[in-house]
Parts: C-alpha cells; sequence; structure tokens
C-alpha cells in the first residue's frame, strides 16, 4: 500500500504575541498530517489549538517556523487570500452563513472566483447540498433552517472549491448533543467517502473519540498525538482535561495508557 500524500507540515512552528510581556501562543510546533486524516485538536483554553488551526489555514503569520500545505510553505506565498480559496475551507462555531442568501446561494458565493459557468457553479453547489442532506432546503434563508442545518450548509460550503484541508473550529459549540453527533458523522462519513482530510478543534470529548487521530495541546506545545482505540481512550481525554488530569501534567507527566495513569495517580497522592 503507497505511503499517504503529506498535506499539512508545520516547522518548529511560533507564535507570540506582544512585545511588553510576551505570550508564547505556540512554542516551536512540529505537525505532519497526511491525506485523508481525521484529526481532532484538543487541550485546555489557552493551550494553542485555535492559534494553530489559524496557522494551518494562512490567517496568521508565524513569529518564526512554517506551514506547508501540500508541499508549498505559506510563507512563500504572495496572494495569500487566493492561495487559501482553493486549497481551506473553513467550518466555524458560528455558522457565518450570509443571513439573505438561501442556502444553494451561500454554498454559491466562493465558487465565484473558480473558473466556472453560473449554471456550473449552480450544479455543483446542489450536489454539495444534497450530499449533506439538504437538498429540501436549497432555497431557505438561514433564519430558516435549525443549528445542525445552518453548519451543514456551512460544510458544504467549505467543501466548495474541493480544498486540500477542511478546517473546523468547535463546529458544534453551540449544537445540542444528537446534533453534535450527527454533525460529527457526517464529518467523518465525508472523510471516508470523499477522502477529505478534516481537522477539527473541539473542547468536547465525544467529538474528539470520533476521530481518527487525536492531538493534545498544552501550552502551545502537542503533548500527545494518539489513535483513540477504545472507551478508555475517551475517558483518558476526558480526565487529561479535568482538573486532576491537569494537576498530574503540571508534573510534566502525560499518561499514554491505564498502566502510565494509575502510576501517575499514585505519584501524585504520595506528593499530596
Amino acid at each position: 500500500m503507497p505511503e499517504s500524500t503529506i498535506v499539512v507540515e508545520t516547522r518548529q512552528l511560533t507564535k507570540v504575541f506582544g512585545s511588553v510581556e510576551p505570550v508564547r501562543a505556540l512554542d516551536g510546533v512540529d505537525l505532519t498530517i497526511h491525506s485523508g486524516d481525521l484529526v481532532a485538536i484538543v487541550g485546555p483554553s489557552g493551550s494553542g489549538k485555535s492559534t494553530l488551526l489559524n496557522m494551518l489555514g494562512g490567517l496568521d503569520d508565524p513569529s518564526s517556523g512554517e506551514v506547508l500545505i501540500d508541499g508549498v510553505s505559506l510563507n512563500s506565498v504572495r496572494d495569500i487570500d487566493s492561495f487559501r480559496s482553493k486549497t481551506v475551507g473553513f467550518v466555524f462555531q458560528m455558522h457565518n452563513l450570509i443571513p439573505t442568501l438561501t442556502a444553494l446561494e451561500n454554498v454559491i458565493v466562493p465558487l465565484h472566483e473558480a473558473s466556472m459557468s453560473k449554471s456550473a457553479r449552480r450544479g455543483r453547489a446542489n450536489e454539495l447540498l444534497v450530499l449533506v442532506g439538504l437538498e429540501h432546503r436549497l432555497k431557505s434563508l438561514p433564519s430558516q433552517l435549525s443549528g445542525g442545518e445552518r453548519q451543514r450548509v456551512a460544510i458544504a460550503r467549505a467543501l466548495a472549491n474541493d480544498p486540500k484541508i477542511v478546517l473546523a473550529d468547535e463546529p458544534t459549540g453551540n449544537l445540542d448533543s444528537k446534533t453534535t453527533t450527527d454533525i460529527m458523522e457526517l464529518m467523518s462519513e465525508l472523510n471516508q467517502t470523499q477522502d477529505t482530510t478534516i481537522i477539527v478543534v473541539t473542547h468536547n470529548v465525544y467529538c474528539a473519540s470520533m476521530m481518527r487521530r487525536v492531538v493534545t495541546m498544552r501550552d502551545g506545545t502537542i503533548v500527545s498525538d494518539t489513535v483513540p482505540q477504545d472507551g478508555f481512550d475517551r475517558d483518558l481525554m476526558e480526565f487529561r482535561q479535568s482538573s486532576l488530569g491537569q494537576a498530574i501534567m503540571e508534573g510534566g507527566q502525560v499518561p499514554d495508557s491505564m498502566a502510565d495513569l494509575e502510576q501517575s495517580l499514585k505519584d501524585l497522592l504520595r506528593e499530596s
């Protein structure tokens, strides 16, 4: 089986905010993501996960280091807006749909930069809305859609230009548990059927556990990069984000297995 292509790579990626009291939001991050990966980036608030996502999408410039998308360093791209529109699809927590446009028209918007006829753009948008299960909502305005339906439109829009990667920032943050499951299952299905590379930033442990790979961040660095296997992995991710889990990681210990977790707990109790 041939090795999959690297579509995202960061090399010693660093981002510092402020000058008087500088904050290192990212601190020398090295990350490699292959074509077809389904990745969750998790971590406590302030860990750097959203900053990393912004860097991957070319929405912000690094203080040092670089991001490569499909082998192209963003540091060398002259027209970043054009490159981004053709290479990266975005899904945000607040779907950012244009309220005066229908679902179909919202998906057509990013296609205006493509070399396509008007009918071809409508056809592509229609095809994508069918793909996300909204063939009955083509003419609906965002105000006429449920939260889950609006997010499905946002996902269809993100796929419009057939991007190399789709970046989703807390895509289920405002949704109930059932709709959250529906949206994450849709992303997983699109990943499998369309071979779309998807990277999701989330606080939701359940969402993360539905991904094939989970990258955990803390203090601007990657502290673990794992492939969840069973229910224990979900429990371990949740534990890492709990107060006790954070206390253990403060000591520099990041448990990756039940044995590591038990030993970390023993060490912590012994010190208390």
